[in-house]
Protein backbone atom coordinates (compact mmCIF):
# COMPACT_ATOMS: atom_id res chain seq x y z
CA UNK A 1 0.00 0.00 0.00
CA UNK A 2 1.42 3.27 -0.84
CA UNK A 3 1.54 6.62 1.27
CA UNK A 4 -1.45 7.79 -1.11
CA UNK A 5 -3.50 4.81 -0.25
CA UNK A 6 -2.61 4.94 3.30
CA UNK A 7 -3.73 8.64 4.19
CA UNK A 8 -4.38 11.06 2.07
CA UNK A 9 -3.56 14.27 4.35
CA UNK A 10 -0.19 13.11 5.30
CA UNK A 11 1.63 16.54 5.52
CA UNK A 12 5.15 15.09 4.89
CA UNK A 13 3.61 13.66 1.25
CA UNK A 14 2.54 17.43 0.67
CA UNK A 15 5.78 18.82 1.79
CA UNK A 16 7.91 16.16 -0.64
CA UNK A 17 5.84 17.37 -3.07
CA UNK A 18 6.19 21.27 -2.38
CA UNK A 19 10.29 20.32 -2.32
CA UNK A 20 9.84 18.84 -6.21
CA UNK A 21 8.17 21.64 -7.00
CA UNK A 22 11.16 23.76 -5.66
CA UNK A 23 14.03 21.94 -7.11
CA UNK A 24 12.20 21.38 -10.79
CA UNK A 25 11.16 25.12 -10.67
CA UNK A 26 15.26 26.42 -9.30
CA UNK A 27 16.65 24.02 -11.72
CA UNK A 28 14.87 24.91 -14.92
CA UNK A 29 15.95 28.63 -13.87
CA UNK A 30 19.39 28.15 -13.86
CA UNK A 31 19.34 26.55 -17.11
CA UNK A 32 17.18 28.89 -18.53
CA UNK A 33 19.39 31.82 -17.29
CA UNK A 34 22.57 29.62 -18.74
CA UNK A 35 20.72 28.74 -22.33
CA UNK A 36 19.59 32.36 -22.66
CA UNK A 37 23.01 34.09 -21.90
CA UNK A 38 25.13 31.28 -23.91
CA UNK A 39 22.77 30.35 -26.88
CA UNK A 40 19.55 32.58 -27.17
CA UNK A 41 17.49 29.35 -26.11
CA UNK A 42 14.91 28.44 -23.69
CA UNK A 43 14.81 25.44 -21.63
CA UNK A 44 11.47 24.77 -23.85
CA UNK A 45 13.59 25.14 -26.84
CA UNK A 46 16.25 23.60 -26.33
CA UNK A 47 13.89 20.70 -24.94
CA UNK A 48 12.38 20.12 -28.40
CA UNK A 49 15.27 20.60 -30.17
CA UNK A 50 16.82 17.70 -27.89
CA UNK A 51 13.00 15.40 -28.66
CA UNK A 52 12.93 15.76 -31.94
CA UNK A 53 17.24 15.03 -32.65
CA UNK A 54 16.64 11.78 -31.33
CA UNK A 55 14.49 10.77 -33.92
CA UNK A 56 15.09 8.26 -36.59
CA UNK A 57 13.93 6.53 -39.44
CA UNK A 58 13.06 3.18 -38.39
CA UNK A 59 9.39 2.20 -36.85
CA UNK A 60 8.18 4.69 -34.59
CA UNK A 61 11.29 7.13 -34.99
CA UNK A 62 9.14 10.49 -36.02
CA UNK A 63 7.09 12.15 -33.54
CA UNK A 64 3.89 13.82 -34.53
CA UNK A 65 3.19 16.99 -32.35
CA UNK A 66 0.91 15.73 -29.93
CA UNK A 67 4.12 13.24 -29.19
CA UNK A 68 6.14 15.67 -28.90
CA UNK A 69 3.97 17.78 -26.36
CA UNK A 70 3.38 14.62 -24.24
CA UNK A 71 7.70 14.57 -23.99
CA UNK A 72 8.42 18.12 -23.38
CA UNK A 73 5.08 18.74 -21.01
CA UNK A 74 3.41 21.48 -22.71
CA UNK A 75 -0.23 21.65 -24.33
CA UNK A 76 -0.17 21.00 -27.80
CA UNK A 77 -0.95 24.50 -29.27
CA UNK A 78 1.94 25.54 -26.48
CA UNK A 79 4.27 23.08 -28.73
CA UNK A 80 2.81 24.22 -32.10
CA UNK A 81 3.47 27.33 -31.72
CA UNK A 82 6.94 26.86 -30.41
CA UNK A 83 7.81 24.78 -33.35
CA UNK A 84 6.29 27.53 -35.37
CA UNK A 85 8.63 29.98 -34.05
CA UNK A 86 11.72 27.61 -33.95
CA UNK A 87 11.17 26.68 -37.86
CA UNK A 88 11.00 30.84 -38.47
CA UNK A 89 14.81 30.81 -36.99
CA UNK A 90 16.04 27.85 -39.29
CA UNK A 91 16.05 25.40 -36.73
CA UNK A 92 13.21 23.10 -37.53
CA UNK A 93 11.60 22.04 -40.86
CA UNK A 94 8.34 20.37 -41.05
CA UNK A 95 7.35 17.96 -43.66
CA UNK A 96 3.75 16.01 -44.32
CA UNK A 97 4.15 12.12 -43.15
CA UNK A 98 4.58 10.12 -46.22
CA UNK A 99 2.08 7.31 -44.93
CA UNK A 100 -0.37 9.93 -43.60
CA UNK A 101 -0.81 13.11 -45.65
CA UNK A 102 -2.87 14.26 -42.26
CA UNK A 103 -0.19 13.82 -39.95
CA UNK A 104 3.36 16.72 -39.82
CA UNK A 105 6.71 15.71 -38.79
CA UNK A 106 9.09 18.22 -37.54
CA UNK A 107 13.24 17.39 -38.29
CA UNK A 108 15.58 19.66 -36.44
CA UNK A 109 17.91 21.55 -39.72
CA UNK A 110 21.32 21.28 -39.72
CA UNK A 111 21.47 24.81 -37.92
CA UNK A 112 19.42 23.53 -35.08
CA UNK A 113 21.73 20.53 -34.54
CA UNK A 114 24.80 22.37 -34.38
CA UNK A 115 22.86 25.03 -32.15
CA UNK A 116 21.81 21.68 -30.03
CA UNK A 117 25.08 20.82 -29.55
CA UNK A 118 26.86 23.57 -28.78
CA UNK A 119 24.38 24.53 -26.36
CA UNK A 120 24.37 21.31 -24.83
CA UNK A 121 27.50 21.41 -22.73
CA UNK A 122 25.84 24.70 -21.03
CA UNK A 123 22.81 22.68 -20.10
CA UNK A 124 24.59 20.31 -18.58
CA UNK A 125 27.03 22.14 -17.08
CA UNK A 126 24.01 24.34 -15.86
CA UNK A 127 22.11 20.86 -14.70
CA UNK A 128 24.83 19.68 -12.63
CA UNK A 129 25.63 23.05 -11.14
CA UNK A 130 21.71 23.55 -10.10
CA UNK A 131 21.82 20.28 -8.31
CA UNK A 132 24.81 20.90 -6.71
CA UNK A 133 24.00 23.76 -4.85
CA UNK A 134 20.24 22.34 -4.12
CA UNK A 135 22.26 19.38 -2.49
CA UNK A 136 23.63 21.52 0.08
CA UNK A 137 19.62 21.98 1.03
CA UNK A 138 18.46 19.54 3.20
CA UNK A 139 15.08 19.47 2.28
CA UNK A 140 16.20 19.31 -1.36
CA UNK A 141 18.96 16.70 -0.90
CA UNK A 142 17.39 13.26 -1.05
CA UNK A 143 15.58 14.43 -4.40
CA UNK A 144 18.71 15.50 -5.63
CA UNK A 145 20.38 12.03 -4.88
CA UNK A 146 17.56 10.72 -6.73
CA UNK A 147 18.02 12.56 -9.25
CA UNK A 148 21.72 11.38 -9.85
CA UNK A 149 20.89 7.70 -8.94
CA UNK A 150 18.57 7.76 -12.14
CA UNK A 151 21.59 8.89 -14.23
CA UNK A 152 23.90 6.05 -13.20
CA UNK A 153 20.76 3.33 -13.27
CA UNK A 154 20.14 3.06 -9.02
CA UNK A 155 18.78 5.23 -6.61
CA UNK A 156 21.36 5.49 -3.83
CA UNK A 157 19.96 4.59 -0.44
CA UNK A 158 19.88 8.04 0.78
CA UNK A 159 17.28 9.14 -1.87
CA UNK A 160 15.14 6.45 -0.10
CA UNK A 161 15.35 7.83 3.25
CA UNK A 162 11.49 8.90 4.81
CA UNK A 163 10.40 12.57 4.31
CA UNK A 164 10.95 12.92 8.14
CA UNK A 165 14.38 12.82 7.38
CA UNK A 166 14.09 15.03 4.76
CA UNK A 167 10.99 17.45 6.01
CA UNK A 168 11.11 18.59 9.25
CA UNK A 169 7.89 16.98 10.99
CA UNK A 170 7.05 14.95 8.06
CA UNK A 171 5.73 11.67 7.77
CA UNK A 172 7.20 8.95 5.59
CA UNK A 173 6.29 8.90 2.04
CA UNK A 174 9.47 7.16 0.44
CA UNK A 175 9.84 3.83 -1.16
CA UNK A 176 10.72 1.51 1.97
CA UNK A 177 9.55 4.04 4.42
Amino acid sequence: MTQCQQTVRAPGLAQGWCALSVLHGRIETHIERALQDGHELSVREYSVLNVLSEQHDGVGGHLRMHQVADAVVLSQSATTRLVTRLEERGLLSRYLCPDDRRGIYTNVTEQGHQLLEEARPTHDAALCEALREAARRPELAPLVAAVEGMATGAVPAEATVSAEAAVPGGAAVAAGA
